[in-house]
C-alpha cells in the first residue's frame, strides 16, 4: 500500500497532469511498402473516477512505453487490446502475458461503454481485490455490459474510433492476435484543444 501511494504522488507531483485537458495520442501502423497503413486514436481520462490509472497511464506515454507495443488482440466490431510490452517480441505465445512489473489497485467505477478504455487484469480466482495489469488495456467497440463491475474504466477513445473498428476487423490468428503487426509507433499527451492540428509533443 505503501508503495502504491507512493507511486502515485510521484505521479501527481511529475508534470504530467500540468495540461488542463490531457489526451493520450498513440500512432499505429501495420503492413508493408505500397500497403503500409496509419492510423491514430486519442483516448482522454476520467481522472475523477479512475485517478491512479490515468495518472499511471500518462505517465506510461509520455515515457514512450508504448512504442513498438502492438495491438495484440482484435475481435471484430467488439474490442481491441494492446499495451503488453512481451508484444515487441516475435515470439506470439507469451503476448497478453506481460506488463511493467507493478499492478493498481482497482478504481471500478464507470461502464463499459462503446469507446470506453479499461485496463487489463487477472481472473478473481487468482486476484480477489481485481487490481488491474499495469499496461495493458482494451477498448471496447460496443458496450460490453458483461464487464461492468469487473474492470477499472479509466478513460474513452474520442478521436479515431473508426480507425479502432477498422483494425478489429483484419485478419487474426486462433488467438486474436493480429496476422500483420499493428505496431504503436508514437505515443504523446497534448491538451485535447490541440487534437487535429500541428502539435508540439510534450
Amino acid at each position: 500500500m505503501k508503495s502504491t501511494l507512493i507511486l502515485l504522488a510521484t505521479l501527481i507531483f511529475s508534470g504530467i497532469n500540468s495540461l488542463a485537458d490531457p489526451v493520450a495520442v498513440f500512432d499505429v501502423q501495420w503492413g508493408k511498402g505500397k500497403q503500409r497503413q496509419s492510423r491514430s486514436f486519442a483516448i482522454a481520462f476520467f481522472d475523477a473516477s479512475a485517478p491512479q490509472t490515468a495518472a499511471n497511464f500518462r505517465k506510461l506515454v509520455k515515457d514512450g512505453f508504448y512504442v513498438k507495443t502492438t495491438l495484440h488482440r482484435v475481435f471484430p466490431n467488439y474490442l481491441v487490446q494492446g499495451g503488453d510490452p512481451l508484444s515487441k517480441r516475435k515470439d506470439r505465445t507469451v503476448i497478453g502475458t506481460g506488463g511493467p512489473g507493478y499492478t493498481l489497485r482497482a478504481e471500478i467505477r464507470r461502464k463499459h461503454t462503446r469507446g470506453a478504455v479499461a485496463m487489463g487484469r487477472l481472473p478473481d480466482n487468482i486476484n480477489p481485490t481485481r487490481q488491474s495489469n499495469g499496461s495493458q488495456f482494451y477498448v471496447c467497440l460496443q458496450p460490453i455490459a458483461s464487464q461492468d463491475g469487473k474492470d477499472t474504466v479509466f478513460g474513452e477513445v474520442i478521436s479515431g474510433l473508426d480507425a479502432l473498428d477498422e483494425i478489429s476487423r483484419l485478419p487474426a490468428d486462433s488467438n486474436a492476435n493480429p496476422i500483420d503487426r499493428i505496431q504503436v509507433r508514437r505515443t504523446y499527451i497534448v491538451d485535447r484543444s490541440e487534437l487535429g492540428r500541428p502539435t508540439k509533443i510534450r
